[in-house]
């Protein structure tokens, strides 16, 4: 078997390699889109936390 024909795949490779290229891209979507929401969350906890650690110093030091 030779590259050509790996590549040409029987006559399917249109098909073959269509699948192939919309499989890696949804992969890809789908890894950003995780990426992008966790670094989200993250951010929004970070915010939270510093949020409600400003609220405890306010509160002990007015008692």
């Amino acid at each position: 078997m030779n590259w050509s024909e790996f590549f040409h795949m029987g006559g399917y490779a249109f098909h073959v390699w269509t699948s192939w290229a919309l499989s890696m891209l949804s992969l890809l979507v789908i890894l950003i889109v995780a990426k992008r929401s966790n670094a989200k969350i993250k951010s929004e906890l970070l915010r939270q936390y510093k949020r409600e650690d400003r609220q405890a110093q306010q509160s002990s030091a007015v008692d």
